[in-house]
């Protein structure tokens, strides 16, 4: 990849650990993005991802949940069985003909929840109640598998699911959905590195972009600046990438 190629892709991974971070997501779907523009080898795309999704989540849930907003105990049935799941979706060699339309209709997927946050970006107050364990162990198998196989986290599906079904309100939310993509991405992490022959030679360069994008992203979210602008931008990168994966 051209060097200055190198440098615009740089950028959107640091956008993207910005954006994310600031509702407590680790930016998966917008680093898989950002690589599908710029031509990156697919079997790389996803244990990159990972890795930086390791580096942005850990920093998610330190601030997160020193900040007050997080629930362990809601979590732990969905991470029980994600965690296994997500392993075993890492373990999948998937084909790029495969691979390609699968990430475009996670990326068009997260698109469409950042548009429906960006009208909806007021904190609700209403009732929340837990799920029944056997709905959470179910659920938490199903999103771990997904975030395996996909190379994300899990906590773009996670969260608005979280919010849609109100078992959890929109605060503590940011804390549960990073928890979840940090125990996850180890998990798919680790069943890809059966596969994985070598990982990008900027990858240690994405991951300092990354960094100081979560910095500034969980800043963002811990004082709950609204970003509603900025989520629409996201999305139509989002939809760009997707529509460049689909039709590849």
């Amino acid at each position: 990849m051209p060097a200055l190629d190198d440098l615009f892709l740089t950028a959107l991974i640091f956008a993207a650990a910005v954006l994310y971070s600031s509702v407590g997501h680790a930016g998966a779907s917008g680093y898989l993005a950002s690589m599908a523009l710029f031509g990156v080898a697919p079997e790389v795309m996803r244990p990159a991802a990972l890795t930086l999704n390791i580096l942005v989540a850990s920093l998610a849930v330190y601030r997160y949940t020193k900040a007050g907003q997080n629930d362990l105990r809601l979590l732990l049935p969905f991470i029980v069985t994600s965690v296994p799941a997500a392993f075993a979706g890492g373990l999948l060699i998937v084909p790029p003909f495969v691979y390609r339309p699968l990430v475009g209709a996670v990326l068009l997927v997260a698109a469409i929840q950042f548009i429906r946050t960006a009208r909806d970006a007021v904190e609700s107050d209403s009732v929340t109640k837990p799920p029944h364990i056997p709905v959470a162990l179910g659920t938490g198998a199903g999103l771990g598998l997904l975030a395996g196989v996909t190379g994300t986290g899990g906590g773009i599906f996670l969260s608005p699911l979280l919010l849609f079904m109100r078992w959890s309100d929109t605060r503590r939310t940011s804390g549960i959905a990073a928890t979840f993509i940090l125990v996850n991405s180890i998990a798919g992490l680790a069943g890809t590195s059966f596969s994985v022959q070598a990982l990008p030679a900027a990858l240690p360069l994405w991951g300092l972009a990354a960094l100081a994008g979560g910095l500034l992203g969980t800043w963002l979210g811990t004082k709950l600046l609204p970003i509603p602008g900025l989520r629409y931008f996201l999305a139509a990168v989002l939809i760009v990438a997707s529509a460049k994966m689909l039709l590849t």
